[in-house]
C-alpha cells in the first residue's frame, strides 16, 4: 500500500476537525455516548476523504515506471558471468 501525501493527510485531518465540530455544534449533543458516534462518524469520514484525494501526477507516473522496471528485469533473470561460477 503506498504511503498517504502530505495533501491526504492534510485534507483527512481538516475533514475530521471541521466536521467533528460541526456535528457537535449542529446536533446539540451533550452526552458521552453522541459525542462518540460523531468522532466516529467524522473519523471515517476523514479517512473516505483522505484515500479519495487523487495523487499527484508525477507520484503516479514513477511509480508506473518503477513497476514496469521490476517487471522487466524479473522478466530477464540474473545474469551470471560464466567466469564465476563453480563446477
Amino acid at each position: 500500500m503506498p504511503r498517504p501525501t502530505a495533501a491526504q493527510l492534510a485534507y483527512g485531518s481538516a475533514t475530521v476537525v471541521f466536521s467533528t465540530v460541526a456535528m457537535i455544534l449542529l446536533s446539540q449533543t451533550e452526552s458521552g455516548v453522541g459525542v462518540g458516534v460523531i468522532v466516529l462518524a467524522a473519523l471515517l469520514l476523514g479517512l473516505l476523504v483522505a484515500v479519495t484525494v487523487p495523487m499527484p501526477k508525477a507520484a503516479r507516473t514513477v511509480r508506473s515506471n518503477r513497476a514496469a522496471a521490476v517487471g522487466e528485469s524479473a522478466e530477464q533473470g540474473v545474469r551470471v558471468p560464466a567466469d564465476s561460477v563453480r563446477s
